[in-house]
């Protein structure tokens, strides 16, 4: 039950990165947005984890989901930003 509250957390995140970080490099799309959140909500609550935020049974909240989702999102638009098409 907790990987189905982080997918949904993660969308909800996702959705609120993309709102925060605006930029043409950003992902576009619905899996791309899900994904976007669900790997910032893994990114915040793994992170807190590790900072000692959370306890090994937490995970990260809405807000903590997001600021992983903003964090994977800056990082995205960077290598993305990197590559030229000719």
């Amino acid at each position: 039950m907790s990987i189905l509250w982080t997918i949904l957390i993660g969308f909800v995140a996702g959705v609120l990165a993309k709102l925060i970080t605006p930029g043409k490099n950003e992902p576009q799309g619905f899996i791309l947005t899900t994904i976007l959140g669900i790997v910032g909500a893994f990114v915040a609550t793994y992170l807190g984890q590790a900072l000692g935020w959370y306890r090994a049974d937490e995970g990260a909240g809405l807000i903590g989901a997001t600021v992983g989702a903003v964090i994977v999102l800056l990082i995205w638009a960077a290598v993305a930003g990197r590559r030229t098409v000719p």
